[in-house]
């Protein structure tokens, strides 16, 4: 079964990870990429990995811009299946 974080436990990890904040119980992160198309190959891979997690971020695109959420719903706040995610989502910018 999936639990809530402690607030602790989310800054220890936010501490260690670039460009993620955390906002009324979600974790979010914007990526800048050079052209709407590179964006949506980024989405796409996103989408990949969220079906292979079983755990759906929300996900917006702007022009060259995506920003993702994340936010374990069954909790109501951040889980280890966020954190999870986005270690993987930040990976998938390295490819």
């Amino acid at each position: 079964m999936v639990s809530k974080l402690n607030p602790e436990s989310v800054r220890g990890w936010l501490s260690s990870r670039r460009g993620w904040r955390r906002r009324s119980n979600k974790l979010i992160k914007s990526y800048r990429f050079g052209s709407f198309r590179d964006s949506i190959v980024f989405v796409n891979r996103i989408a990949t990995l969220a079906d292979s997690h079983d755990h759906h971020p929300d996900i917006e695109v702007r022009c060259s811009t995506v920003t993702v959420t994340l936010q374990t719903q069954d909790v109501g706040g951040i889980s280890d299946k966020d954190l999870e995610l986005a270690e993987q989502i930040d990976f998938a910018t390295s490819k």
